[in-house]
């Protein structure tokens, strides 16, 4: 395994700063979607243009929607061929497609 870049302090904590950022920025995100105030559908169009969205992993993404758990979230990744691994900037269009439409209210 290859050893982490050795940085100076000052790099050292500006890349943890920049990673707590990210990290409270994808989580306000998760909340969003489980309060319903933006949709899975606007979520994957933007990880298209945003890199925050776009590294966000699909499972966690799909744990967020109300009336999702972990297990639902994973049978609706393997019924459309989705790693548990794959994050939204790695989803083809019909992935994308497939997502909405099972994530979808009846």
């Amino acid at each position: 395994m290859p050893l982490p870049p050795s940085l100076s302090p000052e790099q050292r904590q500006a890349a943890l700063e920049k990673a707590a950022i990210a990290r409270k920025a994808r989580a306000e995100l998760k909340e969003k979607l489980k309060m319903g105030s933006i949709t899975l559908e606007s979520l994957l169009e933007r990880s298209a243009s945003e890199e925050l969205v776009g590294k966000m992993k699909v499972v966690s993404v799909l744990e967020s929607l109300p009336g999702i758990g972990k297990v639902k979230a994973r049978k609706i990744m393997a019924e459309v061929g989705i790693a548990e691994t794959r994050r939204l900037q790695g989803l083809g269009a019909n992935q994308k497609e497939r997502l909405i439409k099972d994530t979808a209210k009846p």
